[in-house]
């Protein structure tokens, strides 16, 4: 499927990481999301119902980002795709990115990311 929905650089401000001071200060993240799914049905009837709302897809990723904590964004990331893809059946595939731009790394840098794709499984 070609089609995509994207969702990018949500900022949010939450507590993951393994240091005590990223969990107790917290940190900016930003939140991307490139959701694939069947758009022609939209796009042929104008009819929102036939999509997924990307303001859906951001209060789900937001939700998940700042109201429960994880040490590693891996994990984050994980989640926001496995929550995304239970709650919207007519997602094919969904890619998570996550920048963590204030990562505690003894070097100079724009900051870190994950990226991670998962599937739809296939339902009985």
């Amino acid at each position: 499927m070609s089609d995509r929905i994207l969702v990018e650089r949500i900022a949010v401000f939450a507590h993951h990481g393994v240091l005590p001071e990223e969990t107790r200060l917290g940190q900016r993240f930003y939140l991307s999301l490139d959701v694939g799914l069947d758009l022609g049905p939209a796009g042929r009837s104008d009819d929102v119902t036939r999509t997924v709302s990307y303001a859906d897809l951001t209060a789900i990723a937001v939700a998940i980002a700042t109201e429960r904590r994880f040490d590693l964004i891996e994990a984050l990331a994980e989640a926001i795709a496995a929550e995304i893809l239970e709650r919207f059946t007519a997602i094919d595939t969904i890619t998570v990115r996550i920048d963590k731009p204030s990562a505690p790394v003894p070097a100079v840098l724009d900051g870190v990311a994950v990226v991670i794709t998962r599937r739809q499984e296939a339902r009985a």
